[in-house]
Formats: structure tokens, sequence, C-alpha cells
């Protein structure tokens, strides 16, 4: 799940570095549907109208190495 948005998010994180470096992007269906300053900003403001699971955020860095993959899973009770 979400390979397809991050697959996109590598093919174009060269133009991104350039619009949105030190931002996060969350991108969906190989389209960016919103830019924040953090990833708990980006999280709260999607999640209003996407549902969890269905969209990636991705910090934008200036270097590959600071690239990260981290999954998270969100258990409600």
């Amino acid at each position: 799940m979400l390979e397809k948005e991050y697959e996109f998010f590598q093919k174009n994180k060269k133009e991104f570095k350039k619009k949105y470096l030190g931002k996060f992007i969350v991108i969906k269906n190989e389209e960016i549907i919103g830019v924040y300053s953090s990833s708990g900003e980006a999280l709260k403001e999607t999640s209003k109208n996407h549902k969890m699971g269905t969209f990636l955020i991705q910090e934008v860095v200036e270097n590959d190495s600071d690239y990260i993959q981290r999954f998270h899973s969100r258990v409600y009770v």
C-alpha cells in the first residue's frame, strides 16, 4: 500500500526539493494534495478529508541519505 505514492515521490524528488525543501508533502494517487510545515499538521489536516492509509506524508530534505522509510500503525481502541 502507498507504493505508487512513494515511487511518485522518488521519481520527482529533484523537482520537489526545488519547490518544497524543508516541508512535508502529502501525496495521494500520484498527486500532491497538500504542503505543510510539520508532519503533525499534515496528518491532522489531510485526515479531515481523506481516509487514513490512503495517502503518504513525506518530508522533503536536501540529502538522500536523510530519507528513512517509516511505517506507522494506528490502533484505535
